[in-house]
């Protein structure tokens, strides 16, 4: 009997430390943008865009596979869902090691044989200090972006960009909304704002007027 009673106090004590261990662990931690990429990072990013581009074998099926990638790191609006709605592409590290790896794809198909980016382009990109945001929106007429600025806002802190290339023309929107398109990209340096934090997006036109969308960065990588 007493024997019984200490196995029993034995079992009690190991589940205890199994919930204690459980508890301290906490519910799992998004995935966040990544600042810092291992080479093993950087290899099994460009396996992620190898594979799917390996299993293309249609002009329709590559361009899904187009689609799908720019997707995974687009904030803002659903293409799908708001045409015109503004919306912006982060072209983190992962998603250019990926590209890469598409890239060795296309050209192992094309010249027959494995095609692999050099050792230095890939460290060029785990290196890269800024990150580069293509913004999407539409306007009133084709120069509606002309001059425009775009920052992040993390809480109180509003942070400014790198450097902004000058806008596209605008391009005639055949969907619903605004009649034209345009795009512009600008470029974070990583350590001035938060890879995991919810971020609001706000592009500031010369005339005044503002256009704002959420972006949570832990669900891009």
């Amino acid at each position: 009997m007493r024997s019984r009673t200490c196995r029993r106090q034995r079992m009690m004590m190991a589940l205890s430390s199994l919930l204690g261990v459980l508890v301290l662990a906490g519910p799992q931690v998004a995935a966040a943008i990544d600042v810092k990429l291992s080479a093993d990072d950087a290899q099994k990013a460009l396996e992620a865009g190898r594979t799917p581009m390996d299993k293309a074998n249609s002009p329709e099926d590559v361009k899904k596979v187009l689609q799908q990638a720019s997707l995974a790191t687009r904030v803002g609006s659903d293409p799908e869902k708001d045409p015109c709605g503004a919306s912006a592409i982060l072209r983190t590290k992962r998603f250019r090691l990926e590209a890469f790896g598409r890239q060795e794809a296309a050209e192992s198909k094309k010249q027959k044989k494995d095609i692999r980016m050099p050792d230095e382009f890939i460290k060029k990109v785990v290196d890269m200090p800024n990150m580069e945001v293509e913004v999407q929106l539409c306007g009133d007429d084709e120069y509606f972006a002309e001059g425009a600025q775009v920052a992040f806002q993390q809480g109180n802190k509003n942070i400014k960009p790198v450097d902004v290339s000058p806008a596209e023309k605008g391009r005639k929107n055949d969907g619903q909304g605004a009649p034209f398109r345009s795009r512009f990209t600008a470029r974070f340096a990583y350590d001035s704002f938060d890879p995991s934090a919810k971020t609001k997006v706000v592009v500031f036109f010369p005339d005044g007027k503002t256009s704002e969308f959420d972006a949570d960065f832990s669900k891009v990588r």
